[in-house]
């Protein structure tokens, strides 16, 4: 195995691999957009979000000169915003210590914000070719099954991964070996109905030879919680009014319309528990007027649904925080949301077009 196991994944990489975008580079920058883009997020999904990146922030010294709002604002709709956070950070850290260079020591990577084991050592082999072996959710089921290892796939698993694939790991050619492993496991040695026939190592795989494969690594049952919230639409001429989240916590930074969860103990109805979460946050009283619209969401371990009344503020004149604003519609899209929120605008938008 440690003779012919690197040989046979790569030859077949070179054969089979993907044509996606940031496999036609070796410029670390852009493979490091590509790695941070990747995580919990699915290959087709980034293909589009990577091109309008590069277009936006070309090189490591435009992202490290940008907002934090426009990073955000051109991370929206890839979720776990911090990894947006720590992009940004690390760019400037980058351009601030090592003039605009991508360091190529792992260590020196790892030592910058958002950037963990997995990361450091994806960018150090494929941009560098350093010798460094690395394990994602893909590495980490096609290994267990080479090895035969049952139970969950869980990191505690990496110890004995990384250890077997520091021995098969080629002196060469370490990004396209490590490439190859992921590829392999999106292609091949899928979840669910492994194509073992067509997979470059199978002599070498444990698990098929005891045809035990689709039992590795062995499932785990997640349950969603189930919250609704209320949201309200809130105008002034043509304008809605949108408030920031705090600069930290769950979507730390982004834009959202007034509004939140329906709590059943305190709520005796969906436009009572706006009413509270309206006089929360902005200390007013207010009208709750006619369902605009639903949209439901996922986020970690949530299925959000948002129910979105339009509402007319009453009382007192209301007075802007330093976190609110009046925007308008089509403005709206200016702002980094939330996916459920920025599906909220597109359903705005839509009406706007239909009784202009």
């Amino acid at each position: 195995m440690i003779k012919t196991f690197s040989v046979d994944i790569l030859k077949w990489y070179r054969l089979h691999a993907r044509a996606l975008p940031w496999r036609m580079t070796k410029d670390p920058y852009k493979i490091w957009v590509s790695e941070a883009m990747l995580q919990q997020t699915t290959v087709k999904a980034v293909i589009d979000y990577y091109h309008a990146w590069l277009k936006k922030f070309p090189d490591v010294h435009a992202l490290a000169n940008a907002s934090a709002e426009s990073v955000l604002k051109a991370w929206q709709g890839l979720g776990y915003y911090n990894r947006a956070r720590n992009f940004h950070k690390s760019a400037q850290i980058v351009v601030e210590k090592y003039q605009g260079e991508v360091p190529r020591d792992p260590d020196a990577l790892r030592a910058l914000p958002g950037f963990g084991p997995y990361m450091s050592a994806s960018v150090a082999s494929i941009a560098f070719d350093i010798k460094i072996s690395l394990v994602d959710a893909n590495v980490r089921r096609v290994i267990m099954r080479i090895l035969n290892i049952h139970g969950p796939a869980v990191s505690a698993r990496d110890k004995d991964i990384l250890k077997f694939l520091d021995v098969v790991m080629p002196e060469r050619h370490c990004g396209d070996f490590n490439q190859a492993l992921m590829e392999l496991g999106a292609m091949v040695c899928t979840t669910k109905e492994p194509k073992c026939n067509m997979c470059p190592v199978n002599k070498h795989c444990q698990a098929f030879k005891k045809g035990c494969q689709e039992l590795i690594p062995e499932s785990k049952k997640v349950s969603l919680n189930e919250i609704t919230a209320v949201i309200a639409l809130i105008k002034k001429g043509s304008k809605y009014l949108i408030q920031q989240r705090p600069d930290h916590g769950l979507l730390a930074g982004m834009w959202e319309f007034p509004g939140g969860k329906v709590e059943t103990k305190k709520d005796t109805g969906l436009k009572a528990a706006l009413k509270r979460e309206v006089f929360e946050e902005l200390g007013q009283e207010c009208l709750v007027g006619d369902e605009f619209c639903r949209v439901k969401h996922y986020y970690t371990t949530n299925k959000v649904q948002l129910i979105v009344f339009d509402v007319l503020l009453t009382g007192d004149k209301f007075k802007l925080k330093s976190s609110m604003r009046w925007v308008g519609s089509k403005d709206l899209k200016e702002y980094p949301m939330p996916s459920g929120s920025a599906k909220i605008v597109e359903k705005l938008l839509d009406t706007k077009q239909v009784n202009p």
